[in-house]
């Protein structure tokens, strides 16, 4: 009953409010990202969702697309503007994702979705992360988020896919808040992202 029809209509519902109540610090935030990124303020990206089905997930973009003489891509710790480390520092990256929610391709609550190139790297434990929604926040981001290991967000996507509930997901919700308003987890060790999975990491 929750997973099938409260979580939906809960996730809808909520999504709705939060686009309508900030639209505009969205307007405000994607004018400075502009600026500051001397381009489009929004990250487009396919990722796998529910069952592997792809979407296209929209966030705020904090890195320029700065290149060397070679025209390859500096890091990332190089690229993330002044306002993007602001921006992602308050978690404020993840709001366009209520557009995903309201769309029906992603939950509140659930594994962050990641990129399609790991699929077929997955074991079929972590394989069981697609077996929900995939959510702006979940499990892994409260324990961790970017500052933990590989092994150690799937072990917690995958207790949290057979654990889920309503009383989880609130925990986990207010647990989010505490995170953000605390700036904990965002970037991985001496990184501003974390490494890309392997498949042995």
């Amino acid at each position: 009953m929750y997973t099938q029809v409260l979580k939906p209509m809960g996730d809808f519902c909520f999504a709705a409010v939060v686009l309508l109540l900030l639209s505009p610090v969205l307007v405000f935030i994607a004018v400075f990202l502009t600026v500051s990124n001397q381009g489009s303020p929004f990250f487009i990206q396919k990722r796998p969702g529910k069952n592997q089905r792809i979407f296209k997930i929209i966030k705020f973009k904090t890195m320029n697309d700065a290149r060397d003489a070679s025209g390859k891509l500096l890091p990332d710790a190089r690229r993330l503007t002044l306002v993007g480390k602001f921006v992602r520092k308050f978690s404020l990256d993840e709001i366009p994702q209520f557009l995903n929610v309201l769309k029906g391709d992603m939950s509140l609550i659930g594994p962050r979705p990641l990129l399609p190139d790991y699929l077929h790297l997955y074991s079929d434990f972590q394989n069981k992360r697609h077996e929900v929604k995939p959510g702006i926040t979940g499990w892994a981001q409260v324990n961790g988020r970017n500052a933990i290991s590989w092994d150690q967000k799937f072990e917690f996507d995958v207790w949290y896919v057979t654990n889920i509930s309503f009383s989880l997901d609130l925990r986990i919700f207010f647990r989010t808040i505490g995170k953000v308003l605390n700036s904990e987890g965002i970037n991985a060790a001496n990184a501003a992202t974390i490494e890309p999975f392997n498949g042995n990491n």
